[in-house]
């Protein structure tokens, strides 16, 4: 039988995000070192099934293994996110936007303040958007003052920086 080939989506060639604050990094590891005392027990537990008998009608150790190899998996990737991790550091200049800043804009007559930060801790309803969004992308780089336009659908949206922190 033949394997169907499917051509990529449009976001699989995208690098992922590696921006993140120190806070971010800090529960990262301490998520880690919670996971490697898990995986201790959980190894044990495994062990514990196996002496159990015939490894095809163990549920127990099928379920045991199976927990096992979902902390290994995210040991791994929370090990790769802190291995390639870049801290956000903000400079002391105020003048342009930046990553890391904070952010006060004014649409029609209401002021709004976003944090800027990588798209990993991206929260909109906290205030918090992503540097790499359309519209944390727009205001990269504008200065107080300064009046920006964008396309949301077939709606123009317009914003003028008020405060940059």
């Amino acid at each position: 039988m033949r394997v169907p080939f499917r051509q990529p989506g449009k976001y699989a060639l995208i690098k992922p995000d590696r921006h993140i604050t120190q806070i971010k990094f800090d529960k990262l590891e301490a998520q880690l070192a919670k996971l490697l005392v898990t995986r201790q027990t959980a190894i044990d537990e495994v062990q514990k099934y196996a002496f159990e008998g015939d490894f095809s009608e163990n549920a127990p150790y099928q379920i045991a293994k199976g927990r096992l190899r979902g902390i290994n998996q995210k040991i791994l990737e929370i090990e790769d996110a802190l291995s390639h991790a870049e801290i956000i550091k903000t400079s002391g200049q105020k003048h342009t936007v930046q990553l890391g800043c904070s952010v006060t804009i004014k649409i029609n007559n209401e002021t709004k303040t976003y944090q800027i930060l990588g798209s990993a801790e991206t929260n909109p309803q906290a205030g918090i958007i992503s540097f790499r969004s359309p519209f944390g992308e727009a205001l990269m780089g504008h200065k107080i003052n300064d009046i920006i336009t964008l396309q949301i659908g077939k709606k123009e949206v317009t914003c003028q920086i008020v405060k940059i922190v």
